[in-house]
């Protein structure tokens, strides 16, 4: 893989985990700043609404810059949305700023995955995204537990001010090292589509279908991370500092999910949906069934990281390749899939906390969405995952 594709996971990894941080901190933010929990919960919709707006609108408006200069300005903006983040005592503010950075890492992420996809063979692609989200994935095993250490030990202002931190060495990988002239000339060529012609993708049943699918998956996979620290305090009755070890397990999983996924999702991508997306429909029913006891729990947050991931990063794979026909705007395709679903899971959860389900609501949501999920997948499988495609090209 080339080294361009490791400076991008990089900065993946500082945006990744702002994105999946706020999983550990809601309790905190939602005391601090007076509000409701589930408002505060709303932080990550907000977050994942900017990026679905956002990833299409930044893709096409600089869909004909420089890519280095667009990866590093949106990186640059991201640190300072962070800054402002956390200097202010106002939840409108703070929510205001989690859209803004959200626009600026829809526009990074859109760039970056259609460059990833570009930058290897045609039917590597799988590989290439597995790289790209490993980011995200180290990212919930290292960065959201140490953030979630930090917010518990010296407050949830401290983790925004190490992700503006955490930003400089991501730029300056960038700046330094990511493409020569003759890498970006390769990668917004003239004879690149029109807009429009980009555009009009949208109108296939196999882009739109896949698209759908996985924003069903991944809203569920955001439903009950996003509220995993009350379900360990309240649900399972553990300290605050298991929060922590919770959301390690869960990296760990979606580590190694991303990690398989990217060796099958290319020439197995039907295995890894229908099997993966099963077993992860029973798993968020045993959880829903089994969260009071400590070891079911961490079990389970395991496992479900693995197929969440295996299984979602697997179905925006599909995407890109459903996208094929639009070089520089497929990216964003992929990246509005993913944060559809990070945008409509947590809403949905913050609405079931008021129900009989209380705590358990969210997970409960989760296995609807898989469910949801599976029954349009699979009469649908020969659209979204072709077998011509899978057997090579």
């Amino acid at each position: 893989m080339p080294l361009a594709l490791y400076l991008l996971a990089l900065a993946v990894f500082a945006m990744g985990t702002s994105e999946f941080m706020l999983a550990g901190l809601v309790p905190d933010i939602a005391a601090s700043l007076d509000v409701p929990i589930g408002t505060a919960g709303l932080l990550t919709s907000a977050f994942a609404a900017g990026m679905v707006v956002g990833a299409p609108a930044m893709a096409a408006l600089t869909r004909r810059l420089p890519t280095r200069a667009t990866l590093l300005g949106c990186v640059v903006l991201f640190a300072l949305l962070h800054v402002v983040g956390a200097l202010t005592p106002d939840f409108t503010v703070l929510f205001a700023t989690r859209v803004l950075a959200a626009f600026a890492n829809a526009g990074f992420l859109a760039v970056a995955l259609g460059a990833a996809s570009r930058l290897v063979a045609a039917d590597r692609k799988g590989r290439a995204v597995a790289v790209l989200l490993s980011g995200t994935t180290v990212a919930t095993v290292v960065g959201v537990p140490a953030g979630a250490l930090l917010g518990t030990a010296l407050g949830w202002r401290s983790t925004f001010w190490a992700i503006a931190l955490l930003c400089v060495p991501a730029a300056v990988g960038i700046a330094n090292g990511f493409a020569t002239r003759a890498d970006e000339k390769s990668l917004h060529a003239s004879t690149a589509p029109s807009l429009r012609s980009e555009l009009s993708q949208l109108a296939s049943p196999r882009l739109t279908l896949t698209m759908l699918v996985a924003s069903l998956v991944n809203a569920g996979t955001f439903a009950t991370l996003t509220f995993l620290a009350p379900i360990v305090t309240d649900v399972t009755g553990l300290s605050p500092w298991w929060v922590s070890a919770a959301l390690v397990l869960f990296g760990v999983g979606s580590f190694i999910g991303v990690t398989t996924a990217g060796r099958l999702s290319d020439s197995r991508s039907r295995l890894v949906i229908v099997v993966g997306g099963t077993l992860l429909l029973l798993g968020w029913l045993a959880f829903a069934v089994f969260a009071t006891s400590p070891v079911a729990l961490f079990g389970l947050v395991l496992t479900q990281g693995v197929l969440g991931f295996a299984v979602g990063s697997t179905l925006i794979t599909r995407v890109l390749y459903a996208a094929a026909g639009a070089p520089t705007m497929g990216g964003s395709y992929a990246t509005a899939a993913l944060n559809v679903g990070a945008a409509v899971g947590p809403l949905l959860a913050a609405a079931s906390l008021g129900t009989t389900a209380g705590d358990l609501g969210p997970v409960w949501v989760a296995a609807a969405l898989t469910g949801a999920a599976l029954l349009l997948v699979v009469p649908l499988l020969s659209i979204i995952a072709p077998v011509r495609v899978e057997a090579g090209r």
